[in-house]
């Protein structure tokens, strides 16, 4: 299984997830929570992917994060 890869993410990639980030309202708790998820480097499947956090989730394509959703917004893939 990869890991994600946030060092080396497409310009474009970043753009995405901050702006996701400030139109979803994620605040800086929910970074915060983001971050130590981030530290422990998990495993991610290949496919389509998403992490919950309660207020918000993180979704994922393989190695790559991709957006940030609501909660309540329905996430496609595997749950890590």
């Amino acid at each position: 299984m990869p890991r994600i890869q946030w060092q080396r993410l497409p310009r474009e990639k970043w753009e995405h997830l901050r702006e996701r980030a400030i139109e979803r309202r994620i605040s800086e708790d929910d970074l915060y929570a983001l971050l130590q998820w981030k530290e422990e480097d998990p495993d991610v499947p290949n496919g389509d992917w998403y992490k919950d956090f309660a207020t918000f989730k993180l979704c994922g394509t393989g190695r790559f994060p991709s957006t940030f959703l609501m909660r309540g917004q329905v996430a496609r893939g595997k749950r890590v």
